[in-house]
């Protein structure tokens, strides 16, 4: 039986790695509500692939709780008039996860230890958008046929990007957005240095006022 090849994310990096600069100034951006906080909830199925394996969750969510985190930032810095605009956020849970590998489950806890996880969004054609995990902020741990520990982002903050699309409620698509990890176990698993890719949509809910939404403008 060939070794688990099994990586995993969870959503992006610094501002400056994740909208990196193109020599041209970057169009101005604004989050809004001013002041609202938000959840960003998946829809559909986050899919996480190394190799030949697949990862897949049906659950996962940045949900608001006390403090700033989930926060659009009050007037005037929900504005950049040169960049992005980021916003702290809780990390985000994982939830009903299975592996394309037969006997082999996994659960992914999420954290902040080594930093904070944001969201950053830059006005453009297209709107982008991204999370930031920081170090090691996904841990995947699998059992079975085989007992893996995987820690993405192992060396630093790594940018997970996609499109976000204002609507009713907005979203943010990555897709196959690569993500670095380490891995560590006995037989059948990986060791060293791996690497995967994450593909997932989140809708972002205005959790204050349910009728207005989070949009990205200029």
């Amino acid at each position: 039986m060939s070794k688990l090849l099994v990586s995993v994310t969870g959503l992006a990096a610094a501002t400056a790695l994740a909208f990196g600069s193109t020599g041209t100034q970057a169009a101005p951006t604004t989050l809004l509500p001013a002041g609202h906080s938000f959840s960003a909830k998946l829809t559909g199925k986050a899919t996480f692939v190394a190799g030949s394996t697949t990862m897949t969750c049906t659950v996962s969510a940045s949900v608001p709780t006390s403090g700033a985190n989930n926060t659009v930032p009050a007037a005037p810095g929900n504005h950049n008039a040169a960049g992005p605009v980021s916003v702290p956020v809780n990390p985000p849970t994982f939830g009903g996860c299975t592996t394309s590998i037969f006997g082999v489950n996994v659960t992914i806890t999420s954290n902040a230890t080594n930093g904070p996880w944001t969201l950053s969004v830059q006005n453009g054609t297209p709107v982008t958008g991204g999370f930031t995990i920081p170090k090691g902020g996904v841990v995947l741990k699998t059992s079975g046929l085989a007992s893996c520990t995987i820690t993405a982002s192992p060396s630093g903050p790594t940018a997970v990007n996609g499109t976000w699309t204002n609507g009713a409620p907005s979203s943010l698509a990555i897709a196959n957005a690569p993500v670095p990890a380490t891995a560590t176990g006995g037989f059948l698993c990986p060791t060293g240095n791996q690497s995967a890719t994450f593909s997932a949509t989140y809708q972002l809910t205005d959790t204050t006022d349910p009728a207005q939404q989070i949009t990205v403008t200029g």
